[in-house]
């Protein structure tokens, strides 16, 4: 069997096709700057970010401090406004499809929870 002819390249992607937000960048006090996709460099470092956040060591909460110098409330604000633009479902319609999923379940269990303590 010829082994030159098998193909050696992993199915995973490597490490440097995940974009990771620049760290040294203050995006809380930045302003945004559009590209031609109409997303600001912070909302795509946003997406980028909630891409492959697990990969960061420690908790979420204190990656988005570090990245972004945002409170977690605030990121949250910050990209639930993000994932509501067409641009963003434009940018990567897989992600933002489920974000979107996963913010009307939360939204759904949070009015269960309502409606079983109002009965």
């Amino acid at each position: 069997m010829d082994s030159g002819s098998r193909s050696t390249a992993s199915p995973r992607p490597a490490e440097e096709d995940f974009a990771r937000p620049p760290a040294e960048e203050d995006f809380a006090r930045r302003p945004a700057e559009e590209d031609s996709s109409g997303l600001s460099e912070r909302d795509e470092a946003i997406l980028a970010f909630e891409r492959g956040w697990w990969k960061y060591a420690g908790v979420k909460e204190q990656a988005i401090r570090a990245e972004f110098g945002l409170s977690a409330t605030r990121y949250y604000q910050v990209l639930n406004a993000v994932i509501d633009r067409e641009d963003a479902l434009a940018h990567d319609p897989l992600l933002v499809r489920r974000l979107r999923r996963l913010r009307a379940s939360r939204r759904r269990t949070r009015t269960a929870r309502r409606l079983d303590a109002d009965a």
